[in-house]
This record gives C-alpha cells, structure tokens and sequence, in this order.
C-alpha cells in the first residue's frame, strides 16, 4: 500500500501597516504581488482619512487606544511584524507602537522617506514648529500657502493682517480661526503646473509646509520656479529602531523574517 505524506500548510506571518502615506499603500501591494500567501497584511489608517482605493489585504480604521489597546491588537490578531510607515509627524502613533512592540517582543520596522534637501534656487526657512513657523513667516511673506494640514492650523490665528490659501485632504470639522482665508480641499498627487497655477492666481507670497520627504515635491519646484521663500518645518526624530528608506528596503526586510 502506497502512503501518501502531506506537509502541513504553513501560516502566514500577520504582518501590520501603519499607514497613511503613499509608501504604505504601495508596500501593501509589494508584499500581495511579491510574498503572496506567505504573509496577511492587515493596514491600519486614521478615520480622518480613509484611502481612495483600499490597498491589498484587511483594513482597520480608526484608533488603537494608546499603547494597552495597540496590545491587545497585536496580541488578538497573531501580529508577527509591523511596519510603521506613517507620517513623520504622526508621533503619537509611532510612540505607541514602539512601546507595544517592544513589550510583547514584536518585530517592528520603520519606513521613512529620506528629508527633501534643497537645491539651486531655493530659498528655504527650516523651523522647528508651527509656532516658530508662525512668528517667521510676517518678514516672509504677507500672502501664504499653508499646507501643514487642520491640526495647528490655530497657531497662525493672529496673523490677522495676513491672507492664507489653506490646503486640506478632507473638509474641516469647524470653521478655521483665521480672519483672511480660503480653503481647499484637495488630495494629492500634484502636478507642478497645478501648484505654479495656484501661486499665480492668489499672489502668493511665501509657503509654508512639513518636510515630509522622499521625492521633490511639485509645490517646492513652484516655488522654486516663482521664487518665493519657503517655511520648512523640520521632521521630529523618529521613534528608536531600525529606518529604512524605501519600499524594497522593508519588503527586503519582511522577505529576510520569512
């Protein structure tokens, strides 16, 4: 009699996503398109912005609930690895899943875009905060394009004889506190022609933005090519662990646990 051996089927590793940027989603798909069956992608995302097309894989929307709920997630889901390829200045987050992983021994990397460094005809105002973004930009500009999001939006509230071009992903929850001002909602990408479009139509005289990394922004080259400063806010460092760069880097990473 002839007996037949079958080798068990192997788990998948649970792999985890902190998104909401661009190398997140596009990870999402590397990992169904390149590691398959071997690994289940779970991409977590803030409700404030849910994404235009649901990458591969599950969804959660919405809070963890600090670090003792970000826990229990990870213990509830069988979650292997995560990768933390949030925006660099969602600290809260980042915060709350390095405590987590660390202490239910979870692998954990972090995916950043190197910072955009500046080039030949830029005229770049790095600052450390909003607030000091906020005291700089009256001997910068009396007309501004402020594209740091809703949240501190505030700090620029007694700029009263100032006009700002606000840019935002999703609509505002309230009114915002600034006396001269329009608002648009609109989600990337951006071509530089939009962005110089922008510049020219509502005289603008200094931008103010997040250094957010990776490849030239179209509205830096705008405002490279209108000549009009720009107010850069730095990136906080990021929390402590391995960073790589790029998406093939964390692939790279996630194909070396398997």
């Amino acid at each position: 009699m002839t007996v037949l051996e079958h080798s068990p089927a192997v788990s998948p590793e649970h792999v985890l996503i902190l998104g909401g940027t661009t190398d997140a989603a596009q990870l999402a798909r590397a990992i169904h398109g390149g590691l398959g069956d071997r690994v289940a992608v779970i991409t977590a995302l803030p409700a404030r912005l849910p994404p235009r097309q649901a990458p591969p894989g599950r969804l959660k929307i919405g809070s963890f609930g600090g670090v003792e709920g970000f826990v229990r997630f990870l213990s509830d889901e069988g979650i292997t690895a995560v990768v933390d390829a949030t925006p660099p200045f969602e600290t809260g987050i980042s915060q709350s899943a390095a405590i987590a992983c660390e202490s239910v021994r979870v692998a954990r990397i972090v995916l950043q875009r190197p910072p955009w460094q500046p080039a030949s005809g830029d005229r770049w105002y790095p600052v450390d905060s909003l607030n000091e973004a906020a005291r700089a930009l009256p001997a910068v500009g009396r007309r501004a394009f402020l594209t740091t999001g809703a949240g501190g939006i505030n700090v620029f509230a007694g700029l009263t004889d100032m006009w700002f071009l606000v840019r935002l992903f999703t609509p505002a929850a309230a009114p915002l506190p600034l006396r001269n001002h329009v608002v648009m909602v609109a989600r990337p990408p951006f071509t530089v022609a939009d962005e110089r479009h922008l510049i020219e139509t509502h005289g603008i005289q200094a931008l103010v933005t997040r250094q957010s990394g990776g490849p030239i922004d179209a509205k830096l080259e705008a405002a490279r090519e209108a000549g009009i400063p720009v107010v850069m806010v730095r990136r906080p460092p990021p929390p402590p662990g391995e960073v790589v760069p790029t998406v093939e880097a964390a692939l790279a990473w996630l194909s070396g646990r398997l």
